[in-house]
């Protein structure tokens, strides 16, 4: 039997097949995703089988795509008989709030609660959930299992997640609550097993487009920079990150509506509003130009900024790691962030950071560093597979 997780967005459907075995979850078995998905898009199924990568064109859609979405991804699953039977759908979701702390089957009720949250992170709780709905209607003898990214962060004391409001808006959950839990925590796991000083202060960047950084001690959140929502903290791909609240009530008062504000703060910022030329960073390296370069500057900055402040609340630095499509992929700003803590004790190799390919987990220190540096690829789909396999043992339901 195998867990199948899957993340839901607005254009792009991932999912990966992780078998289980004497009730432990192995590594993914077939992994792709299906993009393209948006109205009037052209839709891309690529896949991973057997180390052999494969990719098909599906029709395009006007309507409906998590529907042909899913009537594709059955049909794959389908497909090869030596594929294990399903067990359960595993969902990455955004936002837990106050009241999900822990992996939890879904049903119709928390459905209803999960999409109460959906103005706390608009860009992906309402594509989550619609994940959810269409795999309950495809495949409905299947337990869906909802895995939230904000709960490795519910060890943050209440000093660190408190805002300086009014007690009356903490009681309404405007609070800190943090995200890229699932991916902390799969990091957080493979350190533990690599490293002894895992179990001290700890410093984990995932830097893709979305980023944050998390202090961990003895394996435990005890500070990070999202907070009520996933705008806060780091700047980001088209995410502004931390903001003088005060410029939201200048643009308001200047006629700005919600709309308007919203798609500026989440979709116009970050690396694409600065550069005015892109969100990737592998496009901002090869631009060249000038507003290119102060975007990339101004990315690094924050980062560093911010490490500061997450290494002060630990009273220092024991392990930095990378994770994420950036701090898997370039070096370049690897080296550049850990250069700019080498007052911590921070010291790369450069032969090993500039030969990592972000394919497989790698210490990156030279032997005179205070501080460990590593690489680690991440996989939530794999922390998603083995909370939905904790929540059901011995469930009968089964889809061949």
């Amino acid at each position: 039997m195998a867990i199948l997780a899957v993340n839901a967005g607005s254009s792009t459907l991932k999912f990966s097949l992780y078998p289980l075995l004497g009730g432990l979850v192995q590594n993914s078995l077939l992994s792709g995703s299906i993009q393209g998905l948006e109205p009037g898009g052209s839709p891309l199924l690529d896949w991973t089988f057997e180390g052999q990568r494969q990719s098909r064109a599906l029709p395009a859609t006007q309507e409906d795509h998590f529907a042909q979405a899913l009537g594709c991804l059955g049909d794959l699953l389908a497909a090869n008989a030596a594929l294990p039977a399903l067990k359960a759908v595993a969902h990455r979701v955004v936002h837990g709030g106050e009241h999900f702390s822990a992996s939890v089957l879904v049903t119709d009720e928390i459905l209803a609660q999960l999409a109460r949250l959906n103005s706390l992170a608009p860009l992906h709780q309402p594509q989550n959930l619609q994940g959810i709905r269409a795999f309950q209607k495809a495949f409905p003898a299947i337990p869906q299992v909802a895995c939230f990214d904000t709960a490795f962060h519910t060890t943050l004391d209440p000093v660190d997640y408190s805002f300086a409001l009014p007690p009356w808006l903490a009681a309404q959950g405007v609070r800190r609550y943090g995200f890229h839990g699932l991916s902390y925590q799969y990091v957080m796991g493979v350190l533990q097993q690599r490293s002894a000083l895992a179990a001290g202060r700890v410093l984990m960047a995932h830097l893709g487009n979305g980023a944050s950084l998390c202090a961990a001690v003895e394996g435990r959140s005890c500070a990070t920079t999202m907070g009520f929502s996933a705008l806060d903290g780091l700047m980001m791909g088209t995410r502004c990150g931390s903001l003088d609240a005060g410029v939201v009530l200048y643009l308001l008062q200047q006629g700005w509506d919600f709309e308007r504000l919203q798609t500026l703060l989440y979709k116009q910022s970050g690396l694409l509003g600065v550069s005015g030329v892109s969100a990737d960073m592998r496009t901002l390296r090869a631009d060249g130009s000038a507003p290119a370069q102060r975007a990339i500057d101004q990315f690094t900055h924050r980062i560093v900024r911010e490490s500061g402040a997450l290494v002060a609340c630990m009273g220092g630095l024991d392990v930095l790691s990378f994770t994420g499509g950036i701090g898997e992929h370039d070096a370049v700003l690897r080296a550049q962030v850990c250069e700019r803590l080498d007052w911590l004790g921070v010291h790369l190799d450069p032969e090993l950071n500039q030969q990592a390919t972000g394919d497989q987990v790698l210490a990156l220190h030279s032997p005179k560093s205070r501080v460990q540096v590593w690489l680690i690829p991440t996989d939530e789909g794999l922390v998603a597979a083995r909370e939905a396999a904790a929540l059901l043992p011995g469930h009968a339901g089964v889809l061949r």
